[in-house]
Parts: structure tokens; sequence; C-alpha cells
């Protein structure tokens, strides 16, 4: 597995307002500078499929692979690879720090890591912050 990029906050907005906007796949272009657009087929739950189409980039199939009242998993299918992003929700004593993890794992994940790694580490931060105003906007 190849490790591309990690962004952290907090924030006064409670985990499941980010398992809202993570679940609202039609939004994501709002808070994500990546996402020209993404569908999700079905409800959100473990197992779920979805299409996604990053700016500048092909439509591409994922799959939620784990979802818990802390964690969102989703991982899609590329050439000899996958692309993870691992979300994560911590509240202790009424801040949430959320977390998004980019690593890609299979035989062609360095070629991979090349073409899109950089602009994903880039973009990271700045997404994650983007989400944080977004969850906690649904609070006003």
């Amino acid at each position: 597995m190849t490790f591309i990029a990690e962004a952290t906050a907090t924030s006064t907005a409670t985990p499941p307002a980010f398992f809202a906007k993570w679940a609202d796949m039609g939004t994501w272009h709002e808070w994500n500078t990546d996402t020209e657009w993404a569908r999700l087929d079905g409800t959100f739950e473990q197992g779920a499929t979805g299409v996604i189409k990053p700016k500048g980039g092909p439509k591409t199939k994922f799959v939620v692979t784990k979802l818990t009242d802390t964690e969102f998993i989703d991982s899609s299918k590329l050439i000899g690879a996958r692309l993870i992003f691992a979300h994560r929700v911590i509240a202790i004593d009424g801040v949430t720090t959320v977390t998004v993890r980019i690593t890609m794992e299979g035989p062609l994940r360095g070629l991979w890591t090349k073409i899109m790694g950089k602009d994903l580490a880039k973009s990271l931060q700045g997404d994650v912050d983007a989400l944080v105003a977004a969850a906690e906007a649904v609070l006003v």
C-alpha cells in the first residue's frame, strides 16, 4: 500500500453531520474541488456502489468498503490499482476531529500515484476544511 496524503481538521459539528455530508454524494462537488459529480446507487451503507467523475478524469466506479459510526472507507478501481479514501471522525468533549487519508494499493499503484497523487495531496486539506464548513453550516 502506498500512502498519498492525510488531512485533519477539528469542528463543532457532530459526527452524524459529517456522515450526512458523505452520504449526500450529489453535493460532494460543493466542498470537494476535485469532484465534478458523484452518485451513489442506493442507500449509504457498507457494500454500496456508485460512480464519481473527477474533474479532468474519467468516470470511476467506487464501493463503500467499510461504514461504521466513526469510519467511512470507499475505494475506486483503477487499472491495476485501487484508490482508497478513509474518512474518520472522533468526537471528544464537543470537538469533532475529522481525518481523511488517501492510499493506493495494487501492482500499478506506483504508476497511478505518479499520475494523480500530487494533485490529490495538494487539494486534500482544502477539501477537508470545506467539508468542515459544510457540516457546520447545517448547524446554523
